[in-house]
């Protein structure tokens, strides 16, 4: 294969967006692709063999058409960037479009999360409130369906304790689930408009459980999203992971420091984790407080807790 380096032409921005504050934008590129970025003015140029130069040359070209449209390019627009050049999507086309506009990472470690969802069949999203583990994983599964590659998305929770006594509540399962869900139907919402969501619920393309309302099931062909995983125990944790069929994948997001299991070593997550991180096709991401993207309180506040649990000897 040819070794030749390849000169692109950029705008000063893009060179700038491109090599990044002490050329750490283009270490991350180098380090991804197994070439060599350099930046001679005028432009940037890559040099390695010819698949990993085309790869790079991808994720440098999306770089710098955001950097032209004046926006601020970050370590997390670099590294999605990156996600989009090996999976081979735009990215347009990687997640879809919300209400609020294009659906992206907002943190170095969400755009590993994304890139986590869309590398392996099992991803586990570890930490705080506010870090966007939900709303990502409804938004990757989204995408999915959307564009046809899943037939169905399924989200499920522990609902009011873990023993999940639904039966206590007036309503049918829709009625008794739905006031637990509400975060998800807010994502979902964003993302598809509620008139989308209110048909695809209704072709059964969109399905709400319970943990317990998944035994006994074989989940094919589906995204599947477990949220506050947390809270459900080892047994029930060992079932729902093993209800994953052919062609399905599963995102099971919590946090660690917010069981309300009345005993707290049953928590099937941490356990989980324990078991499975460093398999094959199974990612683990963790969030910490500088993920944190809803308001500037909720960091302080994830910090303070922290800082709490550090001094009374916790590990989180």
């Amino acid at each position: 294969m040819s070794r030749a380096p390849e000169f692109l032409p950029l705008s000063d921005a893009a060179v700038r967006a491109v090599a990044g504050a002490n050329s750490r934008h283009a270490a991350l590129i180098e380090d991804a692709f197994g070439v060599l970025v350099e930046t001679p003015g005028g432009g940037v140029s890559l040099n390695g063999d010819t698949r990993a130069r085309n790869q790079a040359k991808k994720a440098v070209q999306a770089i710098a058409e955001r950097a032209d449209q004046g926006l601020e390019i970050g370590e997390a627009d670099v590294r999605v960037a990156i996600g989009n050049a090996r999976s081979g999507h735009s990215g347009a086309g990687f997640l879809p479009v919300g209400r609020r506009g294009q659906v992206a990472p907002k943190t170095a470690t969400q755009a590993e999360y994304l890139q986590a969802l869309a590398a392996n069949d099992l991803v586990l999203g570890l930490g705080p409130a506010g870090t966007g583990k939900t709303f990502l994983a409804v938004a990757h599964g989204a995408g999915l369906l959307l564009r046809g590659e899943v037939d169905r998305l399924i989200v499920s929770r522990p609902a009011v304790e873990a023993g999940e006594r639904l039966g206590f509540l007036p309503g049918d399962l829709t009625e008794k689930v739905d006031p637990y869900m509400a975060p998800v139907w807010e994502a979902l919402t964003d993302i598809l408009g509620a008139e989308q969501l209110r048909r695809r619920r209704e072709k059964g393309e969109i399905e709400v459980a319970p943990i317990a309302f998944l035994r006994g099931r074989t989940l094919a062909h589906a995204f599947v999203i477990v949220d506050e995983a947390q809270n459900a125990s080892r047994a029930q944790m060992k079932m729902v992971l093993t209800r994953i069929g052919e062609g399905s994948r599963m995102a099971v997001t919590g946090d660690p420091t917010q069981i309300d299991l009345p005993n707290p070593s049953d928590s099937g997550l941490a356990h989980a984790v324990g078991l499975l991180e460093g398999l094959k096709s199974i990612g683990v991401i963790r969030f910490t407080a500088e993920d944190v993207v809803r308001h500037p309180l909720v960091e302080r506040i994830v910090r303070a807790y922290d800082a709490d649990a550090a001094k009374r000897g916790r590990t989180v």
